[in-house]
């Protein structure tokens, strides 16, 4: 009897737990203006939207240069170029590309690294709503000491409190919640491994 009462608590925590995460997913958007940052990254994925946001921050001046992180290999330039709309010269003035990630661990890796050799301090995070919360643990994790700002981008089959009655929904959340769990473990080791001379990053108001 224990032993079962011990499981439904678990059960029970990790219900209130993603459902904590569904609600700071969804407050994510509609983002803000951020603040000006020195510089804007970007998390590829299913669409070009999360690019073309960040495209529209640097031409609102809200940093000084991009990084689309995690661009397939097989895509030239000029291919990605053609799908964003905006100004070619700041497109080619100022757009760096990166292809070294496969996941969010590698984006958040690629952006750490980035950030590092332009002696950035702080950045504006674009990716999805669902995806925001783990791509801030990570980049966080890779890169302390960096002030970070999330500019999601909608979901709109996710803009319902209701998510949980349709299967596709209620699977993307359910996945990206045990993503983020499994980030927040890692960064709870690599905390404890850390020397404790780091910063802690400072993320602003979403």
């Amino acid at each position: 009897m224990k032993f079962l009462t011990f499981i439904a608590t678990l059960v029970l925590i990790w219900l209130i737990g993603l459902f904590a995460f569904a609600g700071r997913v969804r407050d994510f958007t509609p983002a803000p203006e951020p603040a000006r940052a020195d510089a804007i990254v970007a998390l590829t994925g299913p669409s070009a939207e999360r690019v073309n946001a960040a495209i529209r921050l640097l031409e609102q001046d809200k940093g000084k240069r991009v990084l689309i992180s995690g661009v397939n290999r097989e895509v030239r330039r000029q291919e990605l170029r053609a799908l964003t709309p905006g100004s070619n010269r700041l497109f080619n003035c100022c757009v760096d590309l990166g292809f070294e990630a496969e996941d969010t661990i590698g984006n958040a890796q690629e952006i750490a690294a980035w950030a590092e050799a332009k002696d950035y301090d702080s950045l504006i995070v674009v990716t999805s709503d669902y995806h925001m919360p783990r791509a801030l643990t990570e980049i966080r994790a890779a890169a302390p000491g960096i002030a970070l700002t999330p500019y999601a981008v909608e979901t709109p089959s996710l803009d319902n409190s209701r998510w949980w009655k349709a299967a596709v929904t209620a699977r993307r959340m359910t996945l990206e919640y045990m993503k983020y769990l499994a980030a927040l473990a890692r960064a709870m080791v690599g905390s404890i491994d850390r020397p404790t001379t780091d910063e802690p990053v400072a993320e602003k108001a979403a």
